[in-house]
């Protein structure tokens, strides 16, 4: 499919399909970003695109994926889309105080963790963390960089 082809064909299907964008989202502004992202995406893989078949509908899922990875990668980043300052409070507690033993349990936590670890990957990463170069650890070890 050449540019014009695909630009003449999206052109036409884009009415319609910043409808289905909005009913995905919900939300006018994230349906704009939707219909460009999809736009992009159907344009860079056009190619692929097989002559003959249902273009609308190739678009659709394109959209539709898009959405979908969009939506699953923002729910894991549980994104806040407020001003840190609504959330101070929760900075300046006055009313706790320190507790050591929680910072004592997640050392030992810690310290077993690496105890468990064999030699070959214990002793590159507590060099690294004491603030040896990747260099200067292969070179100590004898080993690739890597």
């Amino acid at each position: 499919m050449t540019t014009a082809e695909f630009s003449n064909q999206f052109d036409q299907l884009s009415p319609k399909m910043f409808g289905f964008a909005l009913k995905l989202t919900q939300n006018q502004e994230k349906a704009k970003d939707l219909m460009q992202e999809t736009a992009l995406k159907a344009y860079r893989h056009r190619e692929k695109f097989k002559s003959g078949t249902n273009f609308r509908a190739w678009v659709s899922t394109i959209m539709r994926n898009t959405f979908i990875n969009d939506y699953r990668r923002n729910k894991k980043r549980q994104v806040v889309n407020e001003p840190i300052e609504d959330f101070a409070f929760a900075l300046e507690s006055t009313t706790i105080t320190p507790n050591q033993g929680e910072m004592n349990l997640r050392m030992e936590e810690l310290h077993g963790l690496l105890d468990g670890l064999s030699d070959l990957y214990r002793v590159p990463f507590l060099m690294h963390f004491r603030g040896y170069e990747y260099k200067e650890i292969a070179a100590h070890l004898d080993i690739p960089i890597g």
